[in-house]
């Protein structure tokens, strides 16, 4: 008896060997297990943190779209103003081009109206006294008549601006004057003068538009 106790025990300690290696491989097992989670749950944390950001990204580039669209709808906007603000300023520009070349051409073409209209009334004038001149007995009347149109006439012309160039009895000023001839002098006042004047000069104003032409005294 003593000597079957005595084989018992070394299966016992067998059996407890075998219990104590199968705790510690389901030890390991859940260890193992455990850390697989853990990795598990690492990537699943990463991998909705990588969808969280990619939804971001989308978020933040779809904001970025509506803003570039509105900038570009904005800039559109304006561009479509000021081009309209353009075509209207040029298109109100050419009408002033031709309206102001019109009036020039105008007042080109009709410059002379007032002028003509106050030798029209000369013209009247003279045509009366010439046909008074017909029947006219008095001959004195006649040579007053003519006169005084002539006076009217040239208040006329120095109203317009006209006026005789001074010649008669001057030293010659080329700037007003133009020497036809030369004749010897009577005086020796007149020596270097002007003592005759073939045709008057005038003035336009400030202007000279005819120089008198003149003889000269040597």
């Amino acid at each position: 008896m003593a000597r079957r106790g005595g084989h018992h025990r070394p299966k016992n300690k067998n059996f407890n060997t075998q219990n104590t290696k199968m705790e510690q491989n389901k030890e390991n097992q859940e260890t193992e297990m455990h850390d697989e989670n853990i990795e598990q749950n690492a990537e699943n944390t990463q991998t909705a943190d990588t969808n969280t950001e990619a939804t971001d990204n989308k978020a933040e580039a779809e904001t970025e779209n509506v803003a570039e669209n509105s900038a570009q709808e904005d800039f559109e906007t304006k561009y479509n103003e000021l081009n309209d603000r353009y075509l209207r300023l040029m298109a109100e520009f050419d009408n002033y081009r031709k309206r102001t070349l019109k009036e020039k051409m105008d007042l080109t073409k009709y410059a002379e109206e007032d002028v003509l209209k106050g030798i029209l009334q000369v013209v009247d004038n003279m045509e009366r006294a010439i046909k008074s001149m017909e029947s006219a007995s008095d001959m004195d009347a006649v040579k007053e008549g003519i006169s005084l149109i002539y006076k009217k006439f040239q208040s006329f012309l120095e109203s317009r601006g006209l006026k005789e160039v001074e010649a008669m009895g001057q030293e010659l000023n080329t700037d007003l004057h133009e020497a036809v001839t030369k004749f010897a002098a009577p005086s020796e006042e007149l020596k270097g003068k002007i003592m005759d004047v073939i045709e008057k000069g005038y003035y336009l104003h400030d202007k000279v538009i005819r120089y008198a032409k003149v003889v000269i005294g040597e």
